[in-house]
């Protein structure tokens, strides 16, 4: 065990040095891609389109929430009525109902994911091509989200803001930037009371 220490130890050493004068030679961007993203074209017409679609998955999700409300009302109802073995099956019933309901649920959740992710592609494609045509024209060897920084020399020439040099190659204005956007449309994960219990 203090043998790999020891190895380890040497390797973490070792790369230091030999990524040290790379590090130190390199032109690194970094760009706000947020504030960008929230002012592109096509960037409204994307949230507009969830928030359409989460609103239908919704409505879909509270018809069957009130279905599984009114089957587990009809049996608190009728329990007392009901032999064991009927009132047994009605909760296995119930709880498969639910079940079922809760896997509907996530489903859609991901569903709306995977469509934010097939129409948020273009955009991102057109950010990056931007982000890479301007670090190509600057001579960038590394650019990053100006969210991973945790500090800038803003005297320093090795690292660059190209967040307007971006805007501009899309065309975009950053003046009346709205902020930092949330092109996530976040789904109520409302899961639907234990019921069929009647206890």
């Amino acid at each position: 065990m203090f043998k790999r220490l020891q190895i380890f130890t040497a390797l973490l050493a070792l790369s230091a040095l030999v990524l040290a004068p790379a590090a130190h030679g390199q032109r690194i961007g970094y760009t706000n891609q947020e504030a960008i993203l929230a002012n592109m074209p096509g960037m409204q017409d994307v949230q507009q389109q969830l928030q359409q679609e989460a609103k239908e998955q919704q409505q879909q999700l509270q018809q069957q929430r009130q279905a599984f409300q009114k089957k587990v009302q009809q049996f608190q109802q009728q329990q007392s009525l009901l032999s064991d073995s009927a009132q047994t099956r009605r909760e296995q019933e119930l709880q498969q109902m639910q079940a079922k309901l809760q896997r509907s649920s996530q489903q859609r959740q991901q569903q709306l994911r995977q469509r934010e992710r097939e129409l948020m592609q273009p955009l991102l494609e057109d950010l990056q091509g931007a982000i890479d045509s301007i670090s190509a024209a600057r001579n960038l060897d590394v650019v990053m989200r100006t969210q991973a920084l945790l500090y800038v020399n803003q005297d320093s020439d090795s690292v660059v803001d190209i967040t307007q040099d971006v805007a501009e190659e899309l065309g975009i204005n950053l003046d009346q930037a709205p902020g930092e956007p949330s092109p996530s449309v976040q789904q109520p994960t409302n899961t639907p009371p234990a019921g069929g219990g009647g206890q």
